[in-house]
């Protein structure tokens, strides 16, 4: 039923979208969140207690 989504054009298709919803800044801290959600996901099936995640630094603000 789902064969052949793993080929590169498909996965072109979703990232040209993904790009489009979010934007081009947000897509890194949208993928961050993602990974960070699987990871403690697959820990808790393990029955392991989720490792805490610093979030990212921010870009400092510039002084005006």
């Amino acid at each position: 039923m789902f064969s052949g989504l793993e080929s590169p054009m498909h996965l072109l298709v979703v990232l040209i979208i993904a790009i489009l919803v979010l934007g081009p800044k947000k897509l890194p801290e949208a993928a961050r969140g993602l990974g960070t959600g699987i990871r403690q996901f697959k820990e808790s099936l393990d029955g392991k207690e989720p490792a805490q995640v610093e979030p990212a630094p921010t870009e400092a603000k510039k002084p005006e």
